[in-house]
């Protein structure tokens, strides 16, 4: 593999994605406001689906079941869900009109977000896979997959690197732009050059996870890494 250091710092603006104080107290950087976004899914998922399991909820979104729970009980104190128990001790979760009201100011303000997120992450990746072509890396591989990642790809394909494998925290039966989502823990045994953190839920945790893996510190490259994410403002 092949290290590279790029100066010049990631980035000028944004707008925050999400920007309030819930449950989850992680020192990782995710991104902010990522406890907003959450609230969103969550809301979104329960609206189509009230007979859910708490275990549906941290399968289906990718987020840790004692995580799924801290959001259950913060939305049920906020008064956007109920919940009521069904046969067979399990439980119902209700949005309420307030919960309803939540959800549609959450969507619209990601939304309007995404438009901010697209034009900055658009410029930082380019930045970036432009380095690593001058620098003679030919093969990267994402780790995450969401809306960044979809915005790297979109990047990635205006260069001559090659995107060699996709990893996420979780996989799921699906595939990225033809490419099988892989395990984190599969990362030493591929032939890539580099590893490009392409998610909110990147941080700490993923990186140290990559290098439990095998693949070397330089040759992880994350736009958030220099306050990227904190200048979504």
């Amino acid at each position: 593999m092949v290290n590279i250091n790029v100066d010049r710092p990631f980035g000028s603006c944004y707008v925050h994605i999400m920007n309030s104080k819930g449950p989850e107290t992680s020192k990782s950087n995710d991104a902010p406001g990522t406890d907003e976004y959450r609230a969103l899914l969550l809301l979104d998922e329960i609206s189509k689906e009230n007979r859910v399991t708490q275990r549906d909820l941290s399968k289906r979104l990718g987020i840790a079941l004692g995580l799924i729970n801290s959001y259950i009980k913060n939305l049920t104190t906020k008064g956007y869900i109920t919940v009521s128990t069904i046969p067979k001790k399990r439980y119902g979760y209700y949005l309420t009109p307030s919960g309803l009201a939540e959800k549609t100011r959450l969507t619209y303000r990601h939304l309007q977000n995404f438009t901010n997120l697209y034009r900055v992450a658009r410029k930082d990746f380019q930045i970036l896979f432009r380095a690593l072509a001058a620098a003679g890396l030919k093969r990267v591989a994402f780790c995450g997959v969401d809306e960044v990642s979809e915005i790297a790809f979109l990047s990635l394909s205006e260069t001559d690197l090659t995107l060699s494998a996709v990893l996420n925290a979780t996989v799921a039966d699906k595939k990225f732009f033809g490419n099988e989502i892989l395990p984190i823990e599969r990362a030493g045994e591929l032939e890539i050059d580099a590893v490009i953190i392409t998610s909110f839920a990147g941080g700490a945790a993923v990186i140290d996870r990559l290098i439990e893996a095998g693949i070397e510190p330089g040759a992880i490259h994350d736009i958030s890494s220099g306050g990227w994410l904190k200048r979504i403002e």
